[in-house]
């Protein structure tokens, strides 16, 4: 009986994989008839010296062992390698000077590399431990990488308007010792000192709010006041208040931070369920015992969430700041100067400089919560 239940559904399961791999299989056997790009002013095909054969077999080898892939783990990772061979053949004719914008055969062979990528991070999101935590993300994002080097480069896209990674990465390369000294001034000196103020206020603030209750009412309006009002708007008179240096940053990062902060902290301080709050009184806990004992914690959720949102407010905060007065160091007046020079690359690369910090702070913020919050019901959801 139970063979009766699951067959059915086994083989609808690798009917769908079939029906995958033949969407695969055709695109990349279309790409024959179609040229790669041009060399020299001749079109060049895939049997013209290149190394394209090579990479073409390694894809058809990679989609007949990708039959195997949802019931073995060596078939997915046979895809993957064949994902990135596949992936490989554009950069490797791009390095040779090839002008792909003409080579169709080579676009619709990359169609057909997309989807494979897509099948094997479907296989592999299914796969328990870090391959789903981290494989699955770590290829997202390279697969994004390379699309963007191939589809910049391939319809050579003036890098005025988009560079490549490989051209930014050289960029973060060459001016290292620059990109350091402006990370240390927003972000060591500036983002730093603002966030732990503007959090810290924010979070003393919702506990004497909690314990005076028209506060409350009258701080949770100015909260939402104070997120409609524009950084660009108070950065230039905190500039005007506190000067060119780190204090003028600090004050617009406290002034984007204090209220997101408040309004979390009072909202997990208010999530305790009432049956616990009266556990608590009958064992006669007074306001502080079942403030640490009981609602702060229930409320770590609330305080991380809070934590979270303004790691990347407080470095916007200081970088938009930067624009209208600093001294001559910071992301800021380096993207500000830079842009006036159409030093576009220098840009790019303290552009990427600000995202991998955010995306490290935010990062660490998450991993400390799942530290820190366990035992916490919406953590054992996960």
């Amino acid at each position: 009986m139970s063979d009766l239940v699951t067959n059915p559904y086994r083989t609808s399961l690798r009917s769908a994989a079939d029906w995958g791999l033949v969407a695969i299989a055709l695109p990349a056997l279309a790409a024959l008839a179609l040229p790669l790009g041009v060399q020299n002013g001749a079109v060049l095909g895939w049997f013209g010296g290149s190394m394209a054969p090579l990479f073409l077999i390694g894809v058809v080898l990679a989609v007949v062992a990708g039959a195997s892939a949802p019931k073995r783990v060596w078939g997915a990772w046979a895809e993957l390698a064949g994902v990135a061979l596949a992936w490989l053949l554009p950069l490797h004719l791009l390095n040779e000077g090839l002008d792909l914008s003409a080579g169709w055969g080579l676009w619709l062979f990359l169609v057909a590399a997309t989807l494979l990528l897509w099948r094997v991070m479907g296989v592999l999101a299914g796969m328990p431990g870090w391959t789903r935590s981290v494989v699955v993300p770590g290829l997202f994002g390279l697969g994004l990488l390379v699309g963007w080097e191939v589809l910049v480069r391939g319809f050579q896209v003036p890098a005025i308007l988009l560079p490549p990674p490989s051209r930014i990465a050289a960029a973060l390369a060459a001016n290292a010792p620059v990109l350091w000294d402006d990370f240390r001034q927003t972000v060591l000196t500036s983002v730093l000192r603002g966030y732990v103020m503007g959090c810290g206020a924010g979070f003393m603030v919702a506990i004497l709010a909690d314990r005076v209750p028209f506060l409350a009412r009258g701080l949770l309006p100015l909260g939402n006041l104070a997120s409609a009002i524009p950084v660009v708007g108070i950065a230039p008179i905190m500039v005007m208040w506190f000067g060119f240096d780190w204090q003028s940053k600090a004050a617009v990062i406290v002034v984007m931070t204090f209220f997101p902060m408040l309004i979390n902290t009072l909202a997990g301080l208010g999530n305790s369920e009432r049956i616990q709050l009266d556990l608590m009184r009958s064992y006669a806990a007074g306001y502080g015992r079942t403030l640490v004992k009981l609602r702060l914690p229930n409320a770590l959720p609330f305080l991380f969430n809070g934590l979270k949102i303004n790691s990347t407010l407080a470095l916007i905060g200081a970088i938009v700041a930067e624009f209208f007065g600093t001294p001559v160091v910071g992301m800021g007046f380096r993207i500000s100067t830079e842009v006036a020079r159409m030093n576009l690359d220098i840009v790019w690369a303290t552009i990427a400089v600000a995202a991998l910090t955010g995306s490290g702070f935010y990062g660490a913020l998450a991993v400390l919560e799942r530290v820190t919050t366990a035992w916490h019901p919406s953590m054992r959801q996960r």
